[in-house]
């Protein structure tokens, strides 16, 4: 049986890398469960392609107009697309059909929460700079290409819902100067509602779009390998190594587990939670608009903006610029994505730090950056709000245009003040992580003085989470000096620097002074190790 088996490992080593493979499965991957989001990604768009493969056996990607006749007898004899009708019979007629249908919904819900979160969890630790700058373009273009084909999928069935927000698409393609008539007339394939759309968006959506994600998924994991795990600092991890489960066979087992999880409750989901329900919405008409109507969460940021903005137009030369369009739907999405693209340049060259990192940062140790990330959240979370004013007026019974003008003040308001608090609550935070290493830690043991008085006696932190709260990450790069001759940029550059360094160095309690900081120097070759779970080097 040995010898059998051997055997065949020896002809499959002639044929594939199998002996290259063994240090493969020893990669260390940290076990923090922060870095299972991406996971949680990359599990759910499984299930959206194992669903979504079914679907399209049943599917009917056309706007030719038929007559409902199936078993939902509330749509007998109403006019409907063929897109329509047969994704009502997928509901009914179809074995399983609609628990697919939901699961498919909610994994894309899933699919995108869960690359915004990943997203989030690594900018809060600076795991976007040097060497992995390239892996955030990539995941910024993964969360656009995911946001396109939901908004793709969602407008497939050809409801009333879906159709609103075609009709909405529309708007924004024609607010567009010059070239917005064309790209409308070519998209639908006429006046709106046209023939085309729905062909057109079933072939983005089945096709090009779930084509380009997973290739650049592929690139995404292939780098992970490359470049190894950030990871939380600690003793024995430092910015030259990496400590973790191996990945066969601990981290293999974890990761099998958490795929059977994000299946079974979007399966649960599917099967108990009604997302969706098109037979209920009808057809879509261009002549009716449902009311409270509500696009899916990742693009009701931009139905936000649209509700928010004054109703602004220019008419030059007999043409209209529909500023109240073109603003929120075309510049501010534009704006969004291009910092988010540019960010860790923008920090590099502010800070002027050009070392490798692999150790993550806490959040509080860099005070701006936090203060930016968190300002983020709550101008998207406003808009997301704004998105649905005219239920949160009916719901509370408030003026419809005070809780708008509430909001468009919001707006402006509310991102600065979290800025500013979020800041202050980081170096605060650090202020007390100071006191507590200075002071040791309270034991609630009181104890009275010869003289009288009452005294708390204090214990000295324990030894690892000194370890973390000092050296919690790699210090700032040295403060800029500019030259006698330095330009504006320079100098803007420097008064920056000055600015986002501020605080932001781990702060050593008085005895530890003059200790030297692990700040490693780190180049490719030294990253190339790491340690798995049991202490054994990684190959």
């Amino acid at each position: 049986m040995a010898g059998a088996a051997g055997r065949t490992a020896v002809a499959l080593d002639a044929r594939l890398p199998v002996g290259e493979a063994g240090g493969l499965l020893r990669k260390a991957f940290p076990g923090h469960w922060s870095f299972y989001l991406g996971e949680l990604a990359l599990y759910s768009l499984l299930v959206l392609i194992l669903t979504g493969i079914y679907l399209t056996l049943f599917f009917k990607p056309s706007m030719t107009e038929v007559v409902y006749n199936g078993s939902y007898t509330p749509l007998h004899g109403v006019p409907m697309s063929e897109a329509f009708a047969s994704t009502v019979d997928i509901s009914f007629d179809v074995r399983g059909g609609l628990l697919i249908r939901q699961m498919h919904h909610w994994a894309a819900l899933v699919f995108v929460a869960a690359i915004g979160v990943h997203m989030l969890r690594i900018f809060f630790t600076g795991a976007f700079r040097k060497p992995r700058e390239g892996n955030w373009v990539i995941g910024v273009t993964l969360f656009l290409l995911a946001i396109a084909e939901g908004f793709a999928g969602y407008s497939l069935p050809d409801d009333l819902l879906s159709g609103t927000g075609l009709r909405i698409a529309q708007g924004i393609m024609l607010s567009i100067p010059i070239v917005g008539t064309y790209i409308a007339m070519f998209a639908f394939g006429g006046e709106f509602p046209g023939e085309d759309i729905i062909g057109r968006l079933y072939s983005l959506h089945i096709l090009l779009l779930p084509g380009l994600l997973l290739a650049l998924v592929t690139v995404h994991l292939f780098l992970v390998f490359y470049l190894k795990h950030t990871q939380w600092a600690g003793p024995g991890k430092t910015n030259r190594n990496v400590v973790g489960k191996p990945m066969f066979p601990q981290f293999a087992a974890s990761s099998s587990g958490l795929f059977f999880m994000v299946f079974g409750v979007l399966a649960v989901l599917g099967g108990i939670a009604q997302i969706n329900p098109v037979w209920l919405y009808g057809p879509y008409r261009p002549d009716v608009v449902s009311t409270g109507s509500q696009p899916d969460w990742y693009v009701g940021f931009l139905e936000g903006a649209l509700r928010l903005i004054p109703p602004w137009e220019t008419v030059i030369a007999g043409h209209t610029l529909m500023w109240n369009v073109l603003l929120p739907a075309v510049v501010l999405p534009a704006a969004l994505f291009a910092v988010l693209y540019a960010y860790p340049f923008i920090e590099a060259w502010v800070t002027g730090d050009r070392r490798e990192h692999h150790l993550c940062d806490r959040p509080r140790d860099r005070p701006v950056r936090t203060g930016f990330g968190v300002a983020g959240i709550v101008f998207y979370g406003l808009l997301l709000l704004a998105g649905g004013n005219d239920i949160v007026a009916l719901t509370f019974r408030v003026s419809l245009n005070a809780l708008t003008w509430v909001l468009r003040v919001a707006l402006i308001m509310l991102p600065v003040l979290a800025f500013l608090v979020t800041k202050r609550v980081c170096l605060a935070l650090r202020e007390a992580e100071h006191e507590r290493l200075t002071d040791g830690v309270e034991t609630g043991d009181v104890r009275q003085t010869v003289e009288g008085g009452y005294t708390e006696s204090h214990r000295p932190v324990e030894a690892e989470e000194r370890y973390i709260l000092q050296r919690g990450s790699l210090p700032m790069a040295p403060p800029l000096v500019p030259g006698a001759s330095a330009g504006r940029i320079t100098r803007l550059r420097v008064a920056l620097h000055t600015w986002y360094a501020a605080s932001a160095q781990p702060q050593q309690p008085p005895e530890d002074e003059g200790e030297e900081l692990p700040v490693e120097s780190t180049g490719r070759p030294s990253v190339q190790r790491g340690r798995s779970a049991d202490g054994s080097p990684e190959s």
